[in-house]
């Protein structure tokens, strides 16, 4: 259904706005580098500092520009359901390829109230292909494989699942509980080959940002059997990777794309700034992957 290169796009600011045209221009300029599908107002788009107006508005303009070239997977998120399933109507409504719903923060339900969360979400859905977020880090809670199994079950257009808990024995466990056609996606660019090789199909990529062509370039050597390729670009991204991650996401990935002209790197409270020190390090493995 996904696979590859799926890019959590990062979403620019300008005088505290949403910069539409350079949004537009950077979904664009994704599209042409290679990656393979685009994932915005999610966690790196900032989602919770934009108002319901403006993530709504991100995905409109996402859509207008990517419908027909490469799927788009809203961000659908919240620890209100009923929020939730508005984001959701609202993707459908906008001709949006899928959602993707993290689970629930802050709340902490247990399992059968997470699996009511989803049922909901997918119900209201009209068919749309539902996309679950496991991010324990972030939203404490974690989705049992059991409980993902069920969702899948009884919930036909439950696709898949953007694992970000960065346990490798995931993957593997779920392909086994759901099967071969439960669409995995990471979250984690760090571990992504380790990730397919336990039966992964894709990655959502903070790094793709900065380094879209190199990213997909990882994923069709891998498809192809090209293992050498595939380890020689896994092995020149991990600095990248790891200056993404030196400041709380977004902050280095928007740094990356503001010292590649794409837009700038202003982001909002209550996330700040990167220091003297991350943007260094941004730069170096920016130099490093030969991106800048």
């Amino acid at each position: 259904m996904f696979q590859g290169s799926l890019t959590a796009l990062v979403t620019p600011f300008r005088d505290g706005a949403v910069d539409e045209r350079a949004f537009q221009d950077f979904v664009t300029w994704q599209i042409a580098e290679g990656t393979e599908g685009l994932v915005p107002v999610g966690t790196t788009g900032e989602s919770p500092t934009l108002s319901h107006d403006e993530h709504k508005r991100v995905v409109a303009l996402c859509v207008e520009v990517a419908k027909g070239k490469v799927p788009v997977i809203a961000g659908a998120g919240s620890n209100n359901t009923m929020e939730a399933i508005d984001f959701t109507k609202f993707a459908v409504k906008t001709g949006a390829d899928a959602v993707l719903v993290v689970t629930p923060y802050y709340n902490k339900p247990n399992q059968e109230g997470l699996y009511q969360h989803y049922k909901a979400v997918a119900e209201a859905a009209d068919g749309l292909p539902v996309i679950i977020y496991n991010i324990p880090g972030r939203s404490i809670i974690d989705m049992s494989v059991e409980t993902m199994a069920r969702l899948a079950k009884d919930l036909p257009n439950i696709k898949g699942v953007k694992d970000a808990t960065a346990k490798l024995d995931r993957p593997l466990m779920t392909r086994l509980a759901i099967g071969p056609d439960f669409c995995q996606l990471s979250g984690e660019d760090a571990t992504i080959t380790a990730f397919l090789a336990q039966g992964g199909v894709g990655c959502i990529s903070v790094t793709s940002n900065v380094a879209p062509k190199l990213c997909a370039a990882l994923h069709a050597a891998w498809r192809t059997g090209d293992l050498e390729t595939c380890f020689a670009i896994r092995d020149k991204l991990m600095p990248l990777h790891d200056a993404m991650f030196c400041e709380p996401n977004p902050g280095p990935a928007k740094y990356g794309a503001s010292l590649l002209g794409k837009m700038g790197a202003e982001m909002r409270l209550p996330m700040v700034p990167l220091s003297e020190t991350a943007r260094k390090k941004v730069e170096a493995a920016m130099v490093h992957v030969g991106v800048l």
